[in-house]
């Protein structure tokens, strides 16, 4: 084969692949539809890489931050990706707003993990606060960065045991009041704390309630008077019965835990991250976010979100399927 018509062959490999890809990109903007477990695209067409993450909703933009747990990146450092939409379904790739060598004499297979950003008001700072271990995870501390822009480069300032306990599994709430509180897992306790942040957000202030349980993957929401907190089992990467109680205050006293999905199903094949709350003209709705974790291969590690039932105490997590939501209604519709 000539020079040429090797130089024209690759040309063609090339422009199919691309082509390829912009079919992927089309087909993903002209969906309406959530699919829960399988493959989400970005707006680059490339699969999005938020594991573990937080949603921060400002204005009508949602931004989505977590582990980018890309096969590209250098495995020598820990990312965390920015992405927005204004859907809560197609969404916009901004950038790695952490690409961060191992910090405070870390080394080897070093761990940062879920991700959650916070906007303080009064300082005009975003703050991201992250899980931050050793190989062995006995590090066990919380790590705090900071940018003056949603999806600037996040400076690192500290790591630090919050309420001098042991945090593993953070996650992330904002009451309907505006108020910002970490959720963390401590094992010791064998429990989680949700604890309030101080002005500034750059330190945990104040306890607020022990959950009585040994769970990870914390998340709250506020929903017709009460407060309903879910976790998950410790079982590692492996998918287990989540659970929630509930309380009229996040200081407690909280119920005996129920479980969020029949028990046999594990979740749906996932832990919980996240309950997100949209509240619309018409409807509030409340979706679970969670991941379904491929330990193997932790960059094809898939979503589940999916609008729960809930009110008067109950949480129910509904078999996962194709649905849609109207961001600005707050309408969520669920294939039959």
């Amino acid at each position: 084969m000539t020079n040429r018509g090797f130089l024209a062959r690759r040309w063609v490999v090339v422009l199919l692949f691309c082509f390829a890809l912009c079919c992927v990109a089309q087909a993903q903007s002209a969906s309406t539809d959530i699919k829960p477990g399988e493959p989400w695209f970005d707006d680059r067409g490339q699969q999005i890489q938020a594991h573990g993450g937080g949603i921060l909703h400002l204005g009508k933009t949602w931004f989505w931050f977590g582990e980018d747990r890309s096969k590209t990146n250098d495995p020598d450092k820990r990312y965390v990706a920015c992405y927005s939409s204004d859907d809560l379904v197609h969404w916009k790739y901004h950038r790695q707003v952490i690409a961060m060598a191992a910090p405070e004499g870390l080394s080897g297979h070093w761990v940062l993990e879920r991700p959650k950003v916070f906007y303080n008001a009064k300082t005009k700072k975003f703050v991201l606060y992250m899980h931050l271990d050793d190989p062995a995870y006995k590090m066990a501390r919380v790590a705090v960065a900071t940018s003056d822009t949603v999806d600037g480069d996040y400076n690192y300032i500290r790591s630090f045991r919050p309420l001098d306990f042991e945090s593993r599994d953070i996650g992330q709430f904002i009451d309907d009041d505006g108020a910002a509180y970490l959720i963390f897992e401590s094992r010791p306790s064998k429990g989680f704390y949700i604890a309030k942040l101080s002005d500034d957000y750059l330190d945990v202030a104040k306890e607020m309630s022990f959950v009585d349980a040994p769970l990870e993957g914390g998340a709250i929401v506020h929903y017709q008077g009460l407060y309903y907190a879910l976790g998950s089992h410790l079982t590692g990467w492996k998918a287990n019965p989540n659970v929630y109680a509930t309380s009229a205050t996040l200081s407690g006293p909280w119920s005996a835990m129920k479980d969020i999905a029949p028990p046999e199903v594990n979740t749906y094949d996932s832990q919980s991250s996240m309950l997100v709350k949209v509240v619309g003209s018409k409807a509030t709705t409340v979706i679970y976010v969670g991941d379904r974790w491929k330990p193997k291969d932790l960059w094809d590690s898939r979503y589940i979100w999916m609008p729960v039932e809930i009110g008067s105490g109950n949480l129910h997590l509904p078999q996962p399927k194709y649905w849609t939501i109207n961001a600005k209604t707050g309408v969520a519709t669920v294939a039959r």
